[in-house]
């Protein structure tokens, strides 16, 4: 009984003490890669760095520069708190003190500390700080800021997700943020409501363009995709336009326009907020046809009424939203754009319009300096 019940042995207790240890460690290491552990580690490994390259500095000069002290100087710019951060930079000042005069004046020979080295490691140093500064104003470490910006490009592409369709339609949307970058203006939010008979989608563009209008066009997805489907219909642009009056942007303005689809006979309806109208294939005529609904910006004025316009897609036919970037340019009117856009369309007419979205966009506004969205709705 008692070698059952009695004291570990001290090989277990070791072993016990360094699974401990090795799980402390490794989730300090999470912590700070997550940015919510301390910075003290890489502190001490900086304040140990830092004499270690003066001691190579005094030892062989032409190989470890005195403006080899830049380094720690970076790395503590991007990982440490604005307030070890001085503890760092006097390390560093009294580090090249002693470098200083063991090496003796800069005006007798080579490798010396010179003002300029001076000057070096003094800009970087106060460049590091603010950079340090401005991520404790911000709160967001610099592990977390490329994580966080990920995020949110993600978050924007899942609520712009389509609904998967019934047999017999096709959906698409091809997505351009201006100046090549990850963060668009313009977004789309979509749901099957009813039972999934209805498919609502609402294309938005944010006043902007790109990374200007990227936070902005965050804030407005997820409330327009809260909406979309909690309110009837007809309900939905005057419950956006009063949430954009709210915020009371500077510039605040939207254009929006909100497709509601029975995807049993084919009958929609279109509501518009200031935006381009829609254009419908009709695959008896193959003619293009426009679908203008009325209604003022989104964020303008309060009690904005929207009016609806109606429409049937039957077998063959194609509906297609998109934003003004595709179709305006400074150097020619939107009809013009609008026909090179349809003549662009009528292309993937005999062979049908899977993956003709992205095609479409890199057709007729491949290098336009503005967000371009197309959406295409299809009835096979």
């Amino acid at each position: 009984m008692a070698s059952s019940t009695g004291a570990e042995s001290p090989t277990a207790r070791w072993r016990k003490a360094v699974h401990r240890a090795r799980i402390s460690v490794r989730k300090a290491g999470v912590d700070y890669f997550r940015g919510d552990g301390s910075d003290w580690i890489a502190l001490v490994a900086l304040l140990i760095a830092i004499p270690a390259i003066a001691c190579g500095t005094i030892w062989r000069p032409d190989w470890i520069a005195p403006t080899a002290l830049v380094l720690p100087v970076i790395a503590g710019g991007l990982l440490l708190r604005p307030a070890n951060l001085l503890a760092l930079y006097g390390t560093s000042a009294a580090a090249l003190i002693v470098e200083a005069s063991l090496l003796g004046p800069y005006d007798q020979g080579r490798d010396r500390i010179t003002p300029g080295t001076v000057l070096v490691v003094a800009a970087v140093g106060l460049s590091g700080l603010l950079i340090a500064q401005f991520r404790s104003r911000v709160g967001v470490p610099w592990r977390r800021g490329g994580t966080m910006l990920f995020d949110l490009r993600e978050r924007i592409r899942v609520q712009s997700k389509l609904p998967k369709l019934p047999a017999g339609w096709h959906r698409e949307m091809a997505l351009r943020p201006a100046g090549g970058q990850s963060f668009s203006g313009d977004f789309v939010v979509a749901s099957r409501t009813h039972g999934g008979n209805i498919l609502e989608v609402v294309l938005t563009d944010v006043s902007g363009k790109g990374m200007d209008a990227a936070s902005r066009a965050l804030l407005l997805s997820g409330a327009f995709g809260g909406l979309l489907g909690s309110l009837p219909p007809h309900g939905f642009l005057p419950a956006a336009n009063g949430y954009l009056l709210r915020q009371d942007w500077d510039e605040g303005f939207a254009t929006s326009i909100h497709l509601v689809l029975d995807l049993e006979s084919g009958d929609y309806e279109l509501l518009s907020a200031g935006h381009l109208p829609a254009l419908q294939l009709s695959a008896g005529t193959g003619r293009w046809e426009e679908k203008a609904a009325e209604g003022p910006l989104l964020g303008v004025y309060d009690g904005a009424q929207f009016d609806p316009v109606k429409g049937t897609l039957r077998p063959g036919d194609v509906l297609m939203l998109f934003t003004d970037g595709l179709v305006e340019a400074a150097d020619r009117d939107i009809a013009e754009g609008i026909d090179r856009l349809t003549g662009e369309a009528d292309r993937y007419v005999a062979g049908g319009f899977v993956g003709a979205a992205w095609h479409l966009i890199e057709a007729v506004a491949k290098d336009v300096n503005d967000d371009r969205a197309l959406l295409l709705i299809c009835r096979d």
